[in-house]
C-alpha cells in the first residue's frame, strides 16, 4: 500500500471501494491460511494486516515500511501491530506485498530479502498492477517502473526460488472500462502523460455499488481469471526442506 494513497483519502481510507474489494479478494484468495502472525512489506497504514486481525487470519502483525518517520507499536482490536523500517529476519509463515513489487527495480533480489530466510513451507501473496499498455499518469505519480502480467509474476517468484501455487486477476468488472478510457485518451490527444493520481473519494452510493460489484466478481470470476484486470494476485510458497 502506498503513503501516497493513504494521504489522498485520510481516514476514509477504510471504506473506499478499492482497498474494501481488495481486502475481500485478499482473504477469499487466502482460501483458510492462518498464521499466528503476518509480515508486511510495504505495508503503509497497515491496512491490510488490519483486516487480516479482524477476521483472525493472523493474531499479530509486523509492518515494515522505509517511509514510517518512525517506528512504533500499537493495538488493533487488542492485537498487537509494530511499524518497523527494516527487518532482520522473517520468522513469520505468511508474508504480505500488496502493490510493492512495481516500486522496485529489482524486484526479485526484494522477495529474497524477505523470503530467504522465511520458514520452508511459508507463504507469500503479492499483489501488483497488471499489464504494461495500461500504464498511465496514476503509475507515474505512485513512481511504479512496471506493471505486470501473470507471467512475468511468476517468472519473478521461479527466479526467487518459490514456487506459485495459484495466480489470478481481479478488478476484471472494470477493466474493460478503464482499458477503453486509457486508450482512447492515448489515441485522441497524443498527449504526454501527467504524474496524477486516480484515486479519489466517490459519492457514498457510488462507493458501495463499486463494492457490491465487486463482491460478485469475488465469488465468480476471480476463481478463474487467468485473462484480465487491474490487479494481479500471486500465492506462492518457499519449498518445504
Amino acid at each position: 500500500m502506498d503513503l501516497k494513497e493513504e494521504d489522498i483519502l485520510g481516514d476514509k481510507i477504510n471504506e473506499h471501494w478499492y482497498y474494501v474489494s481488495k481486502g475481500r479478494a485478499m482473504r477469499k484468495f487466502l482460501d483458510g491460511i492462518k498464521v499466528d502472525e503476518v509480515l508486511d512489506v510495504g505495508a503503509g497504514s497497515g491496512i491490510f494486516s488490519r483486516q487480516l486481525l479482524d477476521y483472525d487470519i493472523c493474531q499479530s502483525s509486523v509492518c515494515v515500511d522505509l517511509g514510517y518517520d518512525k517506528e512504533s507499536n500499537e493495538t488493533h482490536n487488542g492485537k498487537p501491530i509494530k511499524f518497523v523500517k527494516s527487518l532482520n529476519k522473517t520468522t513469520q509463515d505468511l508474508i504480505l506485498m500488496m502493490d510493492v513489487l512495481e516500486h522496485v527495480l529489482d524486484d526479485v533480489a526484494l522477495i529474497r530479502e524477505y523470503t530467504d530466510s522465511m520458514p520452508a513451507g511459508g507463504k507469500l501473496l503479492i499483489t501488483v498492477p497488471a499489464f504494461q499498455f495500461m500504464w498511465s499518469g496514476h503509475d507515474m505519480f505512485l513512481e511504479h517502473y512496471r506493471r505486470y502480467n501473470i507471467e512475468m509474476i511468476e517468472k519473478s517468484v521461479v527466479d526467487s526460488g518459490l514456487i506459485p501455487i495459484n495466480s489470478k486477476y481481479f478488478f476484471g468488472s472494470l477493466f474493460p472500462a478503464v482499458a477503453a478510457l486509457r486508450l482512447t485518451k492515448r489515441a485522441l490527444f497524443d498527449q504526454d502523460l501527467e504524474a496524477k493520481s486516480e484515486l479519489k473519494l466517490y459519492p457514498d452510493w457510488l462507493n458501495k455499488a463499486l463494492i457490491a460489484i465487486h463482491d460478485v466478481e469475488c465469488m465468480s470470476l476471480f476463481k478463474i481469471n487467468k485473462l484480465f484486470g487491474l490487479s494481479v494476485f500471486c500465492l506462492c510458497e518457499k519449498p518445504k526442506e
